[in-house]
């Protein structure tokens, strides 16, 4: 009996159900549960065992692992109290340093690309789909190979406009880093987003367009408050990439502006061997990102996931 095409439409959708079904059951099984349990554990120990080496005496440090901590604990704030206040360290400059970088930094790119993705996603104009496919293979461009470009474009910028670099630059040399991570940023972040906002549904758009709303009021109203997981999502992604950044505050930077990462990397370099430093040090980095990222976890899930399907 020859099988018309419903039939076989009804049986690729029974394989995908049963194809479903198993990938369900197979992750949701004791054996994977336990295996991500394990995975959990050991990705833990690390950052666990970075901070009982922060808290830990220096002498302790150097003569016992830090996992001695369990049968002879010792605790000290010693190590906390010279990196942030001590002279030679004073990671606490470099701390609100990283903090002035990174807001503006997140908050740049996404006010851009939040304006964008609406464009390219419900407006029509000539020449759209070949700007949105330029922007997207953006994405494939090496960071390294655009900063020498950038770096003289901020050094001697055409039209005779001010330098945002060099001993005279406004804004304590703090503009160029933002601007640098708002342009690596830009491809990847109207992507997302235009993902996302494309599969809102025309219907929700047209009823507005008929009760007299226009672009302003349906990007204000309707759109941004629908777009906050994805909104999220790319903020933490930024603000994560911009605080553990070091290669662009060394290239577009100074040494008034350098941020935790960059005073970091010459305690490693300088004082290789004051491990208590080293681990104090990169646990006052570390802190942030992660209650920021534990925080809003949900959101960079959801937000990720929510572009990446059509149905």
């Amino acid at each position: 009996m020859t099988v018309i095409p419903e039939e076989k439409g009804v049986e690729a959708i029974v394989a995908q159900e049963s194809v479903a079904a198993t990938a369900k059951r197979g992750l949701s099984s004791p054996w994977a549960s336990l295996a991500a349990v394990v995975i959990a554990v050991l990705w833990t120990i690390p950052t666990f065992g970075l901070l009982v080496t922060s808290f830990r005496p220096e002498s302790d440090i150097t003569s016992s692992g830090w996992w001695t901590f369990l049968t002879d604990p010792s605790f000290t704030l010693d190590n906390y109290d010279e990196v942030l206040n001590g002279s030679t360290t004073n990671l606490a400059t470099y701390f609100i340093n990283s903090i002035v970088i990174t807001i503006p930094s997140v908050l740049i790119p996404i006010s851009i690309a939040t304006m964008a993705a609406y464009a390219f996603a419900w407006m029509k104009f000539p020449g759209r789909d070949f700007l949105f496919v330029a922007i997207f293979a953006l994405q494939i461009v090496p960071i390294q190979v655009t900063m020498i470009p950038l770096l003289k474009l901020y050094v001697q910028p055409p039209f005779d406009l001010m330098p945002l670099a060099g001993s005279d630059a406004p804004g304590g040399g703090f503009y160029t880093i933002w601007l640098s991570h708002a342009i690596f940023a830009l491809p990847l972040a109207i992507y997302l987003l235009h993902n996302f906002m494309s599969q809102i549904p025309g219907e929700l758009i047209e009823s507005a367009r008929v009760d007299g709303a226009g672009h302003v009021q349906i990007f204000t109203k309707i759109m941004l408050p629908l777009m906050a997981p994805a909104i999220a999502a790319f903020g933490i992604f930024q603000f994560l990439w911009v605080w553990n950044d070091l290669l662009v505050a060394l290239v577009f930077g100074s040494s008034e502006n350098a941020p935790l990462t960059a005073r970091l990397a010459e305690l490693s370099g300088t004082r290789g061997q004051d491990w208590y430093l080293l681990s104090a040090g990169a646990f006052v980095s570390l802190v942030v990102p992660l209650i920021v990222f534990l925080a809003l976890q949900r959101y960079f899930v959801r937000g990720l996931l929510a572009g990446s399907v059509k149905g």
